[in-house]
């Protein structure tokens, strides 16, 4: 009865842009129409009973170490995003895997709801279809908490695991109340982009230039447009109930695998904030001190926090980003 509830109130909302956007020439909710740096393949899956296709970019060197990196990324930003350091990495003679996850991207909508244990899961599925038995990670913020789980479900996999400003170091149940679905779907879809561009000036300290800024902006808006936008809605709010529902704080000193996090020093990110009570805010987000935390309780862990650097620290603290990167995975492996 939920479901058909949910369906239903996904069913009449608008599908057209608000008033204050202006008039987009609409996207799929795939990101049909939207190009990526590579070309992009897909990998049959089923999730929860539901046959779905996982995208993914595959770039092989061409002058290969042997070595192959899995890109994970963040909720709010399509893989494409990762452009700058797949070419670094391709560069130093590493394969780059970059899948967009389930629910997010050109990646399959699910119907279902989202949950970490799957999306680990599929990763495996697509490093087992690429015969690629071991690889390390570098993962972006809600891709740290999939790295998370990735790594304590599967540690044969993975040699190294660079965590780039990731969320989940908090568990934000402490913090924020449950929220119903409806409610989050409303506030959502509600957003312009002009506000969008605003949350991630203020969110995430966002430095990036306008022509970076822009293209994840039309990767997020150009889709209310699509005929079935309310699926690609629903699966977006799904996301934020994972991150809600699903948290990966004390499984993080558990982790075994050499482990780099490289925090903004400006990031003080923290999902659901706004809805916290306004004396436990403060408290929330205090994302590179979270880190050394957890660094302090795990064996092989180290914290680089680069200053003027926000939510997007690859982006933008790329020169330092890219040279810590590099002479972290080039450590020997496992």
């Amino acid at each position: 009865m939920k479901r058909l509830l949910l369906s239903a109130m996904l069913a009449t909302l608008p599908l057209t842009a608000h008033a204050a956007d202006p008039v987009r020439e609409p996207y799929g909710i795939g990101l049909e129409g939207f190009a990526y740096p590579y070309p992009v393949q897909m990998l049959p899956v089923v999730n929860e009973g539901e046959p779905l296709k996982m995208a993914y970019m595959d770039i092989k060197s061409a002058k290969p170490n042997g070595r192959t990196v899995v890109l994970l990324h963040g909720r709010n930003f399509p893989s494409s995003y990762w452009a700058p350091v797949i070419g670094v990495l391709s560069e130093a003679g590493y394969r780059v895997v970059v899948p967009d996850q389930i629910g997010f991207g050109k990646s399959s909508k699910p119907s279902g709801e989202l949950h970490f244990d799957n999306l680990a899961r599929n990763t495996i599925a697509l490093m087992d279809h690429l015969v690629i038995p071991q690889f390390d990670v570098v993962a972006h913020s809600l891709g740290g908490m999939l790295a998370v789980r990735l790594a304590r479900a599967y540690p044969d996999h993975i040699d190294h695991l660079l965590l780039a400003a990731p969320i989940g170091l908090e568990d934000y149940r402490l913090y924020v109340p449950p929220t119903p679905t409806e409610k989050i779907i409303e506030t959502e879809d509600k957003l312009t982009a002009d506000g969008y561009r605003k949350q991630l000036e203020v969110n995430y300290a966002m430095k990036l230039q306008p022509d970076q800024v822009t293209p994840l902006i039309d990767a997020r808006f150009n889709i209310k447009g699509a005929a079935d936008y309310p699926r690609w809605l629903h699966a977006f709010v799904s996301s934020s109930q994972m991150i809600y529902r699903e948290p990966v704080a004390l499984e993080v000193p558990l982790i075994a695998q050499p482990t780099l996090f490289v925090m903004g020093g400006d990031d003080f990110n923290a999902p659901g904030k706004p809805l916290a009570p306004e004396v436990l805010r403060p408290k929330m987000g205090q994302n590179a001190d979270l880190a050394k935390a957890a660094a302090a309780k795990m064996p092989k862990a180290r914290v680089e926090v680069l200053p003027d650097a926000g939510h997007l620290v690859f982006l933008d603290a790329a020169p330092k980003f890219n040279e810590l990167m590099l002479a972290f995975l080039s450590a020997t492996a496992k």
